[in-house]
């Protein structure tokens, strides 16, 4: 059980962009001795596997409604905090259930940006 709460609590940190010094001081917190970066990275990267799936699977159904947006985040490439786009897509089926149908990040929200990323949308359906 301490096994799934730890996994649960790095995984956490994880999707929150917190870095792998806080995630140490965070399990120390909760009095455990502390994690090393090798030990975080294969807990995270079954999100990542996770998130890999969800973004590739198939888009089924009719989605008569769809929502399209971005917003600017900051993120580590190459050592280096850059701002990046993040585009979502929201549906809504006939039934009047919300789904993420889509998400990808680019430099910017630069038409081709648009273009390459509702191709894939529109493939995926």
């Amino acid at each position: 059980m301490a096994e799934k709460a730890l996994t649960a609590v790095v995984q956490e940190a994880y999707v929150q962009g917190v870095s792998t010094r806080s995630v140490d001081d965070l399990v120390q917190a909760m009095g455990m001795s502390g994690i090393s970066k090798s030990q975080v990275s294969p807990l995270c990267a079954k999100i990542d596997h996770k998130v890999k799936a969800f973004l590739a699977r198939p888009i089924e159904g009719d989605w008569p409604y769809l929502w399209i947006d971005a917003t600017y985040v900051k993120v580590r490439q190459n050592g280096r905090i850059v701002s990046v786009a993040v585009i979502v897509a929201v549906g809504v089926n006939s039934d009047g259930r919300r789904e993420v149908l889509g998400m990808d990040i680019g430099p910017s929200e630069a038409e081709t940006f648009w273009t390459a990323f509702l191709r894939k949308l529109a493939a995926a359906a």
